[in-house]
């Protein structure tokens, strides 16, 4: 029996975990992996636009993520300064840090809580 392509290269990869957490506030995405990243770039490069293209991302996605995690947050995660000598930039504020070391955080936590299962539940896969 032929196996596809896409069964054959599952079975040969070796399985792997990856957490996804989101906050929704409505329909609004507050808070998740994609934007939790964008800020690990953005604390690392200075800018929105840097922080994009490390994550291989155009500046206009990056600026809509920033821009609905503002909104999502009481206090915004990323200041921006416009244009001048030296060019605009952003940075994370206070509330941003602690987003990225609270979300940090609890992945660590779920990932030690459920270690078992977890490694059980590799156990089942094809890898």
């Amino acid at each position: 029996m032929p196996t596809s392509k896409k069964a054959g290269k599952a079975a040969a990869s070796k399985p792997e975990l990856k957490l996804r957490m989101r906050i929704s506030l409505g329909e609004l995405v507050g808070v998740g992996p994609g934007k939790v990243a964008l800020l690990e770039a953005l604390a690392e490069t200075g800018s929105i636009t840097a922080a994009a293209k490390s994550l291989d991302m155009s500046y206009r996605r990056a600026w809509l993520l920033v821009d609905e995690l503002n909104r999502a947050l009481r206090q915004p995660a990323v200041s921006s300064a416009v244009g001048g000598q030296r060019g605009g930039g952003s940075q994370l504020t206070d509330t941003g840090r602690e987003v990225i070391a609270l979300y940090r955080s609890i992945e660590a936590q779920a990932l030690k809580a459920c270690q078992a299962d977890i490694r059980k539940l590799m156990k089942l896969m094809a890898g």
